[in-house]
């Protein structure tokens, strides 16, 4: 059963203003056809007892909590740095007058 056809593609491609030759159009439609024919398999075995779900297992943060420790003071920090002035690191400019 095709659900896609070559009409609906070049339907749906003049909507998205895409450019597509005979070849293309006769193409999609059947890529499409089996991605739905896909869809239709997969709701087929999904029950109303199976809730939807976007992983397969409960996702979970695994970050550790964010905290601080083993700062630097201003003077370590630019101890070693290239080029320093004012405190702060210097780099050279890469934009013109701004």
């Amino acid at each position: 059963m095709s659900a896609i056809t070559r009409e609906d593609v070049a339907h749906l491609a003049r909507l998205a203003h895409i450019r597509m030759d005979e070849n293309e159009l006769a193409t999609m439609a059947g890529e499409l056809d089996v991605i739905m024919d896909a869809i239709a398999s997969v709701s087929e075995a999904a029950g109303q007892d199976v809730p939807p779900t976007s992983h397969p297992i409960p996702l979970r943060n695994v970050f550790r909590e964010d905290v601080p420790s083993g700062m630097l003071t201003q003077e370590q920090a630019l101890a070693m740095a290239p080029d320093a002035e004012d405190g702060q690191f210097k780099v050279p400019a890469i934009l013109d007058g701004e």
